[in-house]
């Protein structure tokens, strides 16, 4: 289709007084093209062709191990891929807290203007990691929203027992010892109860915002830790009965927990990482309160 160049409709200015003016300003009442990623890359097109056995989805709900540079790379060809297809309806990150949003940005808005629209915490979560999976989302037109329970809510949630019948007897019983393991059981067990009642709030927050982002015949991806996207116990347990929701779980080395098999749709092995301790560190952040 023939586009007709906006500066044909602005009779008697110069043809460099209208250049200088769009440069500025843009054209007015034209919203910018997609910026696609290419679509030749090997490693896309591998991708692609795995994410076809999760498709048709709804909801693709990725697990990652936050310190995995390779799950990083999956997540933006992930991305990647279903915007090509345009499949792609919108990005939901446990990086971010709810509220926030990329929405009102243009696709050739920069990673400053990201970051600033999404209020992005880099010493928690490094830009460097997943600044290209969220780039390649603003960059195709499509909205990148926080998903995850603002720290201002989390003594109120951990005060709130109706979230302790949110999951299953079974299931609330693995979140707990879930908490536990996760703190190397480090912590006092009168937390466990109050930590188990965040981590369900957090998933609730995350199926919410989910909720308020499908569109028919397109894909919502949620970025979130893997025990997050697990069915027994995370997200799925919040999301609308009927809703056609997929887990991947990216998966760094061999699987030493393979009962967790059952909780995911697929499983994408990557690279092991190399042997980290980290409940050292976390006995050096508690201090003297650890066992």
């Amino acid at each position: 289709m023939h586009h007709t160049p906006c500066f044909l409709s602005l009779p008697g200015l110069g043809v460099a007084l209208v250049a200088a003016a769009l440069l500025a300003g843009g054209c007015a009442g034209r919203p910018e093209l997609p910026i696609l990623e290419p679509t030749a890359s090997p490693l896309l097109a591998q991708t692609s062709a795995r994410l076809d056995a999760l498709l048709p989805a709804d909801v693709l709900l990725v697990g990652e191990q936050h310190d995995a540079p390779a799950h990083h790379d999956l997540e933006q060809q992930i991305i990647s891929s279903l915007a090509a297809r345009g499949l792609l309806a919108a990005v939901a990150l446990e990086m971010a807290d709810t509220g926030v949003s990329t929405a009102q940005l243009k696709p050739s808005s920069t990673d400053a203007q990201a970051r600033k629209a999404l209020q992005w915490d880099d010493a928690a979560w490094p830009w460097a990691a997943y600044g290209p999976a969220v780039m390649a989302a603003v960059r195709a037109g499509v909205p990148v929203l926080g998903a995850n329970l603002p720290r201002a809510q989390m003594a109120a949630s951990m005060k709130d027992g109706s979230l302790d019948a949110r999951l299953p007897g079974p299931a609330l019983k693995a979140q707990q010892q879930g908490i536990r393991a996760g703190h190397c059981n480090l912590l006092p067990e009168s937390q466990i109860t109050p930590m188990t009642r965040i981590q369900v709030a957090k998933d609730m927050a995350m199926a919410e915002a989910v909720h308020q982002l499908l569109l028919p015949g397109k894909t919502v991806v949620l970025l979130a830790g893997s025990g997050h996207v697990d069915r027994r116990l995370g997200v799925p347990q919040h999301l609308r009965p009927g809703l056609n929701a997929k887990a991947l779980l990216l998966r760094a080395g061999a699987a030493a927990d393979t009962d967790r098999a059952e909780a995911f749709d697929s499983a994408w092995a990557t690279p092991a990482l190399p042997e980290t301790d980290y409940c050292a560190d976390l006995k050096e952040q508690l201090g003297p309160s650890a066992k």
